[in-house]
C-alpha cells in the first residue's frame, strides 16, 4: 500500500492523457495522496474535473490561480511530493526542463522540487527519434531524471513505432516499487531462476513442465525492492519482467546452467526456483518426426543437476532450493538439502489445493540445513516471496556477525 505517500502527477497535452485517469485510479486504490498539475494544452484532452473527482484533490493548471490556504501552489506541491511523475511527457516539457525554462505551473514546479522526477514520454515515433529530443533526454538522464521509456505499437496518428506511453499498470508498479523499496540488500548480487526449461525433440515438439515462473518472478521483484542487484534467469514464460531486475531469457537446462555460471562467482545469493527438466532427448531430430503406426520411443539422457553442481562449488554463498513433491515431502526435501549443500529449501506438496504450478498462491514448508521445519499456510506468492527474502537477509546478517567474531 502507498498510504501517507504523496504522489504529484504532471499531465501534458497529448492523447495519452486519458491513460493517466487509470493511473490515478490505481494509485488511489493503494491509498496514495494524489495531486495533479495540468498544462493548459492537456485540458483540451481531459477536463480537470475528471482528475479532481479521481484524486479528490484540487487540480492545478493556471500559474496565476489564487493560492490555496495562503500557500504558493507550485512551492507547496514541490515540497510535499515523495515522487513527481510527468505523464504523458511531451517533447515540449522535456525541452523546457533540459534548458531551464519555467514558464507555466508544471515546469515551474519541476524546477522547484527536490523529489525524484519520473518522465514518461509519449509522442509520434519520428518526434521521439528526433536527435534534438534525444540530446535533451540524455542531458536529463545525466541530471538524474528517471525515465519510463515508451513502447512500440500503433500510435494515435496511425503510424507504428516507438512512442506509445507505457501502460498505467506498469507505471503504477514502478511507482509502488520506487516508494516501497529499501536498501537492506544494497550491494548484494542475487541470482534467481524461474519458469520451466524446454528440451527439443524435433523442430515442433519438446519436453517441459507446467511451471509458469510466478514464484521466481515474485522473489526477483521483492529482492529488487530491497535494493539487491538481481539477475533473473528465466525459462519461457508469459510474465512481465519485474521492475528493476536484469532479465536473462533461456530455453534449455544447458542454457540456464551456462547463464548461472556466467554470473555465479560474483553472486552473494542464488535462489533456484526454476523447474528444470531432469532429462532431455539423446538425439534431436532436425526434421519433424512423422506419425507412424508403430509406437515412438525416445531415448532420454540426464541433464546436469544445476543445484547439485552449485552446491559443490558453494564456498561462502547462500544457496536456496525448491522442492516440489507428491509424496514424502519433508523426507525428500531434507535429502536434497544434504545432497545439494543448501542453506534452506522451500518445499511444497502438489497434492494440496492452491499450491504449486500456475496458482497465484502457495503452501510451503521452509526447511533449513539443521532440519528445522517452518510451516507457511496458504498465501499469495508475492507475500511468500517477502518471507523468503526475509530469511535471506537473516542469513546474510548472521554471516556478517560470524566474520566479525
Amino acid at each position: 500500500m502507498l498510504k501517507d505517500k504523496n504522489i504529484l502527477i504532471g499531465v501534458c497535452g497529448g492523447i495519452s492523457a486519458y491513460k493517466v485517469c487509470d493511473l490515478v485510479s490505481r494509485l488511489k486504490k493503494k491509498e496514495a495522496n494524489i495531486n495533479i498539475i495540468m498544462t493548459r494544452a492537456s485540458t483540451n484532452f481531459i477536463n480537470p474535473l475528471t482528475f479532481q473527482s479521481l484524486s479528490l484533490n484540487k487540480v492545478v493548471s493556471d500559474m496565476f490561480d489564487k493560492p490555496s490556504y495562503l500557500e504558493i501552489d507550485h512551492i507547496s506541491l514541490a515540497k510535499k511530493a515523495d515522487i513527481f511523475v510527468i505523464a504523458p511527457a511531451t517533447a515540449n516539457i522535456m525541452g523546457k526542463i533540459a534548458n531551464g525554462i519555467a514558464d507555466d505551473m508544471l515546469s515551474t514546479t519541476i524546477m522547484a522540487t527536490k523529489a525524484p522526477v519520473v518522465l514518461v514520454p509519449a509522442m509520434n515515433s519520428n518526434m521521439y527519434e528526433n536527435p534534438i529530443l534525444q540530446d535533451n533526454i540524455s542531458l536529463l538522464k545525466n541530471y538524474g531524471y528517471i525515465f519510463i521509456d515508451p513502447v512500440d505499437g500503433r500510435l494515435a496518428c496511425g503510424d507504428t513505432g516507438k512512442g506509445k506511453m507505457a501502460e498505467p499498470e506498469f507505471i503504477e508498479k514502478f511507482i509502488t516499487s520506487f516508494l516501497t523499496s529499501s536498501s537492506e540488500l544494497k550491494g548484494k548480487k542475487i541470482i534467481v531462476t524461474a519458469g520451466p526449461t524446454k528440451e527439443p525433440i524435433d523442430p515442433v515438439r519438446f519436453i517441459s513442465n507446467h511451471s509458469t515462473g510466478k514464484m521466481g518472478y515474485a522473489i526477483a521483484e521483492k529482492a529488487a525492492n530491497r535494493g539487491a542487484d538481481v539477475y533473473l534467469i528465466s525459462g519461457p514464460t508469459n510474465l512481465e519482467m519485474p521492475i528493476g531486475v536484469n532479465l536473462i531469457n533461456v530455453v534449455s537446462a544447458k542454457e540456464m546452467y551456462n547463464a548461472i555460471m556466467s554470473h555465479y562467482y560474483n553472486a552473494d545469493v542464488v535462489i533456484k526456483s526454476a523447474a528444470v527438466s531432469d532429462y532431455k532427448p539423446s538425439e534431436i531430430s532436425s526434421q519433424k518426426i512423422k506419425k507412424e503406426d508403430e509406437d515412438l520411443l525416445i531415448k532420454l539422457e540426464k541433464n546436469p543437476d544445476i543445484l547439485y553442481e552449485l552446491g559443490k562449488i558453494k564456498e561462502n554463498k547462500i544457496l536456496i532450493g525448491f522442492a516440489m513433491e507428491t509424496q514424502n515431502l519433508i523426507e525428500n526435501a531434507k535429502e536434497k538439502i544434504k545432497k545439494k549443500n543448501l542453506d534452506f529449501i522451500v518445499a511444497n506438496d502438489l497434492n494440496q489445493k492452491g499450491a504449486g504450478f500456475a496458482f497465484d498462491t502457495n503452501i510451503v514448508k521452509i526447511i533449513d540445513k539443521n532440519g528445522h521445519v517452518e510451516n507457511i499456510s496458504k498465501m499469495a506468492k508475492i507475500d511468500l516471496a517477502d518471507i523468503i527474502i526475509d530469511r535471506v537477509i537473516m542469513l546474510l546478517k548472521n554471516r556478517n556477525i560470524d566474520k566479525r567474531l
